[in-house]
């Protein structure tokens, strides 16, 4: 069943948050990882809209995100993604 990586986010240092970005791409591959979307919000249709930005990325399942997130190489991007940004980050699965 494939699984959905999503991130909500306020940039605080561009320089630092592009980065971020160019760094992570080259991580998702071990894992099956593929960027799906990357864009800025324009409007809340209903509720509120709290990040700017949204980043959607495809595993093939749960346990390749819970991988991925806690391998060497995203780990040693925390730090860039904490000076970078203000990020809500989530993970979904779809149904068998």
């Amino acid at each position: 069943m494939a699984a959905f990586f999503i991130v909500t986010t306020t940039v605080k240092d561009q320089d630092a948050y592009q980065t971020y970005v160019q760094s992570v791409g080259p991580t998702l591959a071990p894992f099956g990882g593929k960027a799906l979307l990357r864009g800025k919000a324009d409007c809340a249709l209903a509720g509120e809209l709290t990040h700017q930005t949204v980043g959607i990325i495809e595993f093939p399942d749960l346990a390749a995100i819970k991988a991925w997130h806690a391998s060497d190489a995203y780990q040693a991007l925390i730090p860039v993604r904490n000076v970078a940004a203000d990020m809500t980050i989530t993970a979904y699965a779809v149904p068998a």
